[in-house]
């Protein structure tokens, strides 16, 4: 019998990377892991040709145009990634009838709430960035109603360009680091986000519409960056800075944490504390060096 078929985009990137691990728990499926070479995604219709010819029963839509600063230029290259080929993707998906599971993410709202976001909240992006994936999302969901939206933040992972390498490395290299204190969220360790997909892949029952994942807690970058430096106990001095001090081509969210309830609830997720991603990540990169 033949095994059904998960195509992963955004193969490269850090949450694909992640499923490539991740999926080989999982020997039940046949993982077909594609990039930009093999589904360009500022190409719509070459995404609706891939999807229909891989004829998967499970899309997960991991790639993105990412550059949030330079996005504020690209904006019409942002939208048709982050947009349209994603409405090109959900389409296709329908046509073969597979389902959708699209990565999102905090940046669709304006980062201006005091409490932990729930998926029913008002969006309202602050910069193209989160215009051009909140577009995704409408579009996914419009586009193929089978489909499960997860908004995600502050991701990081052994893989990519990352937050965490990018510390560690500016850690070894400069006297001190400034790092920004008053945006919070919490972190999101790329490989608990892959286990959570593929356990809504496997779950009894497939609940389509928005949920919100992040890994558990409240911190700031620069708790984030004293946390890092801690676990990989660099000597290097870290000092707390202002957005208003740090001014950046896009506007940033002030506040990012993800009320998690939902997607708990409904998959029966269990969501790891942010510092047990931290240690395992950077144990990791530790061991690879």
């Amino acid at each position: 019998m033949a095994k059904e078929k998960i195509l992963v985009t955004g193969a490269g990137g850090q949450l694909g990377s992640e499923l490539q691990v991740a999926g080989k728990a999982y020997p039940q499926f046949e993982f077909v892991f594609v990039d930009k070479d093999e589904m360009p995604l500022d190409q719509p219709e070459m995404v609706r040709s891939v999807v229909e010819e891989v004829h998967p029963s499970w899309c997960i839509s991991c790639g993105a145009y990412t550059a949030v600063d330079k996005a504020e230029t690209e904006t019409e290259l942002a939208f048709v990634i982050n947009g349209d080929a994603v409405g090109a993707m959900a389409a296709a998906c329908k046509t073969v009838g597979a389902k959708m599971i699209h990565i999102s993410t905090d940046y669709v709202f304006d980062g201006e709430s005091a409490i932990p976001l729930k998926e029913s909240d008002p969006t309202g992006p602050i910069n193209v960035y989160g215009a051009s994936k909140l577009k995704g999302e409408q579009l996914a969901l419009q586009n193929n109603p089978d489909t499960v939206v997860i908004r995600t933040a502050w991701v990081y992972s052994e893989f990519g360009h990352n937050f965490v390498k990018t510390m560690i490395r500016l850690m070894k290299e400069k006297p001190s680091l400034t790092v920004i204190d008053d945006q919070i969220g919490s972190p999101t360790y790329a490989a608990d986000l892959a286990d959570t997909i593929l356990k809504i892949v496997t779950a009894p029952r497939f609940v389509p519409g928005i949920y919100h994942y992040s890994n558990e807690g409240q911190i700031s970058w620069y708790e984030f960056a004293l946390a890092i430096k801690e676990l990989i106990g660099s000597p290097c001095p870290v000092n707390p800075i202002a957005t208003a001090q740090y001014p950046t081509p896009a506007k940033r969210p002030h506040y990012s944490l993800l009320d998690k309830s939902l997607i708990k609830k409904t998959y029966g997720i269990e969501v790891p504390d942010w510092r047990k991603g931290l240690t395992t990540c950077i144990r990791k990169l530790q061991a690879s060096i």
